[in-house]
């Protein structure tokens, strides 16, 4: 059993960690295509930035991101616009298909390509920095990430010589215009129906340090996620790395407390590690996991130790905290939203107390099974004990002994169980 268990957690980690790719080869002309369409997070960013790499060492003429996304943390948007602004190659930002749109954070990707382009029936703009919960942060931390926020949109339009005016106010007052409206502000370069007429469009184009778009006879290569880029992309939200991180610690807790259920302990240890490898690319306050790693140990605790629910108290109040305490605050955009906070504490709390309960109740309960459980019971004396004779208790004839000598038909209470054999006294008349 633990070989077939051992066998299962390495195949899933060599599926997430290596999963490879299958590539074309490419030619000078060629566009490499990077679809995105999701929420901002670690897991897109790493996907962009392996994307940009892979472009670059096989020698594509340009890369096309296809973009379609309401925003998100605002740490991978400045990884991703970093790569965009330090990529050898032409990068082209199309917000499509019809209906899609770069919002919050798309709009400081879009605004950093080479050439900034949308699909009809798309809109661009809203990105007013707000909490992970869509919350503002509110009094002076608002004004100094809105600041901050607006003065890298700032920096990013003037760079690309598009609107400066614009982008402030994308962020500042959450504007937000369609594709027709983005050409005339000159916040975008070009609107296409489609990526051939995209393409038809921009080739020739002269970009700056970068040489001219020769695409006469371009073939697209789209650059696939991995097995690894889809697990991450799911796990780097810090919602999901958090629930992660409480199922694989109730799990583990429910297996060391019934040892051999083996499956909890499984899909325990498989979260925890997603978790932490969640962790590697989030902003994580270490102080909040101890504390609830501290929790866990109150939880513990709470089964050897009579504390009459002290313990249990101290684990709930270490895991509030340490769930407040457990993304850095100083990172925009990075929180836990208490939507999923509060539900999570109050459900996993109740888990490990009701656990624990369950552990203590069965530690105290006294055995309803084999010899132990006749301490107590009454019997009948069938055979005089002097000073060994037979008893019948609990339905069944019993050899027995007694410090006085009994005579048959004597009312006993066993008072003890030595080797089978019960050691009686007479009840009280």
């Amino acid at each position: 059993m633990k070989t077939g268990i051992s066998g299962m957690i390495l195949f899933f980690l060599s599926l997430f960690i290596l999963s490879p790719a299958d590539y074309s080869f490419a030619g000078g002309q060629d566009i490499c295509l990077i679809n995105i369409s999701a929420d901002i997070n670690p897991g897109v960013a790493d996907f962009l930035k392996s994307g940009i790499k892979y472009a670059e060492d096989n020698g594509f003429g340009c890369i096309i991101i296809k973009l379609n996304t309401p925003g998100g943390l605002a740490e991978s948007m400045r990884e991703m616009v970093v790569d965009i602004l330090a990529c050898k190659l032409p990068v082209i930002v199309y917000v499509s298909p019809d209906g899609a749109r770069a919002a919050s954070a798309g709009v400081m990707i879009t605004m950093a390509a080479d050439i900034a382009a949308m699909a009809s029936g798309t809109n661009i703009g809203a990105a007013h920095p707000v909490g992970i919960g869509g919350k503002d942060a509110g009094g002076t931390m608002s004004d100094k990430i809105t600041n901050d926020m607006a003065a890298y949109a700032r920096s990013i339009a003037a760079k690309r010589q598009r609107n400066i005016e614009w982008a402030e106010n994308a962020v500042r007052k959450s504007v937000s215009i369609t594709e027709t409206e983005a050409l005339k502000q000159n916040v975008i370069d070009i609107v296409a129906k489609d990526l051939d007429d995209l393409i038809a469009k921009i080739n020739g184009r002269k970009i700056k340090d970068k040489g001219i778009l020769q695409l006469d006879h371009y073939k697209i290569i789209e650059y696939k996620e991995t097995l690894r880029t889809k697990i991450l992309k799911i796990i780097g939200n810090p919602n999901i790395s958090y629930i992660l991180m409480m199922i694989g610690l109730a799990g583990l807790y429910f297996e060391m407390a019934h040892p051999g259920v083996v499956f909890p302990g499984v899909i325990g240890g498989i979260s925890l590690i997603l978790a932490f490898y969640s962790f590697q690319v989030l902003p994580i306050n270490y102080a909040g996991i101890l504390l609830i790693a501290l929790a866990v140990i109150f939880f513990i605790l709470e089964m050897k130790i009579t504390s009459y629910g002290l313990l249990s108290i101290a684990g709930v109040a270490s895991f509030l905290l340490g769930s407040l305490m457990l993304f850095e605050g100083s990172v925009p955009g990075v929180r836990i939203s208490m939507d999923v906070l509060l539900p999570t504490i109050i459900f996993v709390s109740l888990f490990f107390v009701a656990v624990s309960a369950l552990v203590f109740k069965a530690q105290i309960l006294k055995s309803m099974s084999g010899s132990e459980a006749l301490i107590g019971e009454t019997g009948i004396v069938k055979k005089d004990i002097m000073p060994e004779g037979k008893v019948f208790v609990h339905g069944e004839l019993w050899k027995a002994r007694s410090k006085i000598a009994l005579s048959e038909g004597t009312k006993v209470k066993v008072v003890k169980v030595d080797n089978l054999v019960l050691e009686v006294e007479q009840l009280d008349k």
